[in-house]
């Protein structure tokens, strides 16, 4: 008879096994601390369609395909069937005679995939070696993130200060002859309004520039809305100038994360997205993303969602996520004190509350003391912090799930209003703000980057504290740089073993 393996050392590295529904309990169990990802009380993160049967369906296309390797189309055919399936549809919704893409993990993906492509486009066809990123200040942190890894310099332009759309004549001046992508953003994520982009784009056009349409967040709802009747002005590969795209379907096509598709206004272009690599004794690589090997799965489940869901019910879901927006609107309009940012268009609202009647300033102490409490009373709203003079906001992210609590949401924000104003104010010591401005983040040792992030309430080992205001009205008033060190070492802590 076999006799059980000898484990030599003095502990094991991993549980001698355990029975599979022990295994699926503890995960259950550990779910229960999280935020709910649906019932449209959560709103960030979360995208939930209200369909029964579609969290079934996504789940059960990913575990049938969850074994299979994206990585050789050649080896799984099936792959590239579904990705032209997906990529295509999403082309013939954006796109223009001759558009091609590649499907990715997400929306940080499409983007670095985009700005790699400007890169290499920019090397080729104008011999540019220091490639520049024109950006609106409201741009996403991808594009930022981009640039890091790829070696570009972002140039930042700001946004108009009242409605916090993109100033296309500043970002035309912006350009130069080393600018190898602008961006133009349908919406962008602070403020959900919609960046002008005929005007960006063709700008860059007469400047022989590549333009990235950051469509993430809209590009799967904007065009279903305009069918729903909403008025959409133009904004994809149709437009003249516009060269690429981004859009998650994870978002509004409701796919389970992360799935995302980039296009490209043609295959010479999305040519330099490419990686490919034969200087080796292995097999030939050719990758069309970041990624090389990646399960099936996730594209198995987006094609699932979108061959399930169709044109038309894509449609009457963007109408429910417009009658939410709708009535949320109307209803922060009513409750004194609160001034809705911009003219959301896509499905996200920011709005910030006053020091006093309507023509007072944004408080920030106040509105972070009304997150906190609307916390307590089970919704979860994104504090969003104050940058280069725009103010600092509630973020809701509205789902077709969100339409049946718009009136709760509206009524428990009226009374967490009424709480928040009664709590004392939240302030900085000036001191400590003084010393924190003087702070050198690079130079910053281990031992004074804990004494701070315990000072500010972000010791890891101790969790979050029950209310965010006192953290986040001192990340607030910390310079950028020494704020991104102390949340990097935060997250660092976070994650450890």
């Amino acid at each position: 008879m076999p006799t059980e393996p000898t484990v030599s050392g003095p502990t094991r590295s991993l549980p001698a096994g355990r029975a599979a529904a022990d295994v699926l309990d503890e995960l259950r169990a550990l779910r229960q601390a999280d935020a709910p990802t649906r019932g449209g009380r959560t709103f960030a993160y979360v995208y939930d369609a209200g369909l029964d049967g579609l969290d079934e369906l996504a789940a059960a296309a990913y575990t049938a395909y969850a074994t299979v390797n994206g990585l050789d189309p050649t080896v799984f055919p099936s792959v590239a069937r579904l990705e032209n399936d997906l990529v295509g549809a999403v082309a013939r919704l954006l796109g223009a005679p001759g558009a091609q893409g590649t499907f990715t993990s997400g929306g940080t993906e499409s983007i670095l995939l985009a700005v790699k492509a400007a890169r290499d486009h920019a090397r080729a066809v104008r011999g540019i070696t220091a490639p520049q990123l024109v950006l609106p200040s409201t741009a996403h942190a991808a594009f930022h993130k981009a640039a890091h890894y790829l070696g570009l310099e972002a140039v930042v332009v700001p946004v108009d200060p009242v409605g916090f759309r993109a100033d296309a004549d500043a970002m035309a001046a912006a350009l130069t002859d080393r600018t190898a992508l602008v961006v133009a953003s349908t919406p962008s994520y602070a403020h959900g309004v919609i960046d002008p982009v005929a005007e960006i784009a063709g700008a860059a056009a007469r400047r022989g520039v590549l333009c990235h349409v950051d469509a993430c967040i809209g590009g799967w709802l904007l065009p279903h809305l305009r069918r729903a009747g909403r008025e959409v002005p133009p904004f994809d590969l149709s437009v003249p100038g516009v060269t690429s795209l981004s859009v998650d379907l994870h978002k509004y096509g409701y796919a389970d994360k992360g799935a995302s598709v980039v296009l490209y206004r043609d295959a010479e272009l999305r040519r330099h997205q490419y990686f490919a690599h034969a200087a080796w004794p292995g097999y030939p690589v050719v990758n069309p993303t970041v990624q090389g090997t990646k399960s099936g799965g996730l594209l198995a489940q987006a094609w699932a969602v979108l061959q399930h869901v169709g044109e038309d019910g894509y449609t009457a879901l963007a109408g429910r996520v417009a009658e939410a927006s709708d009535r949320l609107l109307a209803g922060l309009r009513k409750i004194d004190g609160v001034r809705v940012l911009g003219e959301p268009a896509a499905g996200l609202v920011a709005f910030t509350v006053l020091d006093g009647p309507a023509d007072g300033a944004p408080d920030l102490s106040l509105l972070l003391h009304l997150a906190d409490e609307m916390r307590a009373r089970g919704w979860y709203l994104q504090p969003q912090l104050s940058f280069d003079g725009l103010p600092p906001n509630l973020h809701l992210t509205l789902t077709p799930a969100t339409v049946g609590q718009v009136e709760s949401l509206v009524e428990d924000l009226g009374d967490a209003l009424v709480s928040a104003r009664a709590l004392p104010p939240v302030t900085v010591d000036p001191g400590l703000a003084e010393l924190a401005a003087g702070l050198d983040p690079a130079t910053l040792g281990p031992d004074e980057v804990a004494t701070v992030l315990a000072f500010a309430g972000l010791a890891g080992d101790a969790g979050l504290p029950e209310r965010m205001a006192p953290v986040l009205v001192l990340l607030d008033a910390l310079p950028g740089p020494l704020k991104e060190r102390l949340l990097t070492e935060f997250v660092g802590s976070v994650f450890h073993v």
